[in-house]
Parts: C-alpha cells; structure tokens; sequence
C-alpha cells in the first residue's frame, strides 16, 4: 500500500464518528422511504407495462449467479459516501439530491411502467435468488435506479477521496466498486442493458447538476471579499467603506486643528475611537466628527437635528 493510501485512512474514524447518530438516522429513513414509495408504485402502474428489448450487450454478457454480492453490495456503497461527510452543507444536500434522484426514477416509473422480459433460467436451481425474485419483480425496469444510485455515489466518493488526499489506487478500486455494480445488474438479469445506460445518464445528470450547485454558493461568496480586496487593500474592511474612490469615506481631523487636506482616514489615525467613526463623538475625547462627504473633504457635523 502506498503511502498516500495509507495517511488518508487515519481520517476516516474521525468522519465516521462525526455526526454518526445523524447519518446512521438519515440513511436508514431514507432508504426505508425509498422502498415503500418504490413497491407502492411498482406493485399500483397507471399505464400498461412495456417490456424493454435486448441488445447486444445482453447476449454478450452471461447469467452470473455468483454476482448477486456484488448486486446487494450497493446498498454497503451508496451508505458509506454519506457517512465520510463532515461539511453540514454538503451533507444536507447530498440528502436532498438523492432523494430528488429517487423521486425523479419513480415519477418516470408512474407514467412509464417498464419490465424485463421474461428469461428461461430455472430459478430453484438458484437458491439465493429466491427473496430477490419474489420481493423485487421484473418491474420498475428503466431507467434502473440500482445503476443510477450507484453513478451518483461513485462521484461523490471521488470527491470525498480526493478531499481526504487517497492515492490513485484508493480511486481506482471507487470505479471498479462502480462497474462491478453496473455489470452485476446485467448478469443478475435484474435489467437490461438499456435499463443500465438510461440509469447511468440519468444519475450522472443528478449528480453533474448537485456538485455545480454546489460550487456556485462558495463562488458567489469570495467574489465580494475580492472586489473588496481590489478597493481597500486589504481583506478585513468595515461595511461603511466606500465602493470606489473616496466616496463615503469617514474622515478624522489632522493633527493641529480643523482638517485640510492633510486629512486622512479613519482607520489610519491611531487616535480615531469607535465615536469618530460612527460619527456621533462618543468613545473618544478628540474634537467633533465629521459627516461623510463625496469629495473627501470633511463637513462638521450638525450639533441639533434640523427641524
């Protein structure tokens, strides 16, 4: 194992643990969710069903019962990338867009009823496939969610890896996880092949449009600290300072008497208190404040309010 491959791993007791009650809590209602809602609109189609056709890659690609693992071990995967988050934003809304990814495929599933069609494999001679085959039935076909599920997750897990700095072969096995899942489906004659492309584009979608979602709040939030930046020369400003030039800024009086234009700003003067700058001569013993002025030069503020 690499080295990179072995630092990153230190890191995950500590996202495991953060919030674990939270997560844990989070992924078994939501998956507890998606099964009624899934069987509800399986077992109720409002239109006919349509059986989908084969395809090249169908006959290409063998019955497997040794798959079946590899089929269930979604359930372990799409698990695990919640569990390694430690951003509460990222974490709502990793929630939020699985569950419009859910609702998404079973909208499609209501006004579009799909199946498998039919195979002439002898299922008793498969045991293990006996609770599968009789809970989860040939419907609810295209596009597969198993396939779309698992295309969300495996770029959420690559964004995940790469924030915990794991090693290209860390990454690697992330994909491989992601195709032995998406061939599972088609060996397990759970789908067929068009059932597995529509699932891949539509989760690819899904997740495409959450992580640019996602980025574009964290954008919109260092473009003023810039523009702020580019003005002052400097990161921390206060709120009333201008926008360009001199226009609002606070001016304190020079050294000597009423200012000129020696005057210089606030925040240079060592002897400019809290009053000065707020403009109503309170925090500080100097001489009176000033308004604020277009062209720089300071006006004495009024003593009474104007009637």
């Amino acid at each position: 194992m690499q080295a990179s491959d072995a630092s990153w791993l230190e890191q995950v007791g500590f996202r495991l643990r953060k919030w674990w009650l939270a997560k844990m809590s989070g992924t078994i209602a939501g998956m507890a969710g998606f099964f009624l809602a899934y069987f509800w609109v399986l077992n109720h189609p409002l239109y006919p069903v349509t059986t989908m056709p084969l395809i090249a890659i169908d006959r290409l690609i063998a019955f497997q019962g040794t798959a079946l693992p590899l089929y269930l071990s979604l359930w372990i995967y799409v698990s695990l990338a919640p569990a390694l988050l430690i951003d509460r934003r990222e974490l709502v809304s990793y929630g939020v867009a699985a569950a419009g990814l859910g609702a998404t495929g079973l909208g499609i599933f209501l006004v579009w009823p799909t199946a498998v069609p039919v195979t002439d494999i002898d299922w008793s001679l498969h045991p293990a496939f006996a609770f599968l085959k009789s809970a989860d039935a040939a419907g609810n076909a295209c596009p597969s969610l198993h396939v779309a599920f698992a295309v969300f997750t495996v770029f959420w897990f690559a964004r995940i890896l790469r924030q915990m700095g794991a090693g290209g072969s860390t990454r690697a096995l992330n994909w491989l996880w992601c195709l032995g899942i998406l061939y599972s489906t088609i060996a397990t004659r759970q789908h067929v092949a068009l059932d597995v492309l529509a699932g891949a584009a539509l989760g690819a979608i899904a997740v495409i449009f959450h992580l640019h979602w996602l980025r574009r709040p964290a954008a919109a939030q260092r473009e003023p600290q810039a523009t702020r930046r580019k003005f002052t020369g400097s990161p921390a400003v206060s709120p009333r300072e201008p926008r360009s030039g001199n226009l609002g800024r606070a001016v304190v009086p020079a050294p000597g008497g009423w200012p000129g234009r020696e005057s210089v700003p606030a925040r240079e003067d060592p002897r400019a208190g809290a009053g000065w700058l707020r403009g109503r001569g309170r925090g500080s013993p100097g001489p009176p404040p000033f308004r604020r002025c277009r062209a720089g030069v300071p006006v004495p503020a009024r003593s009474s309010p104007r009637r």
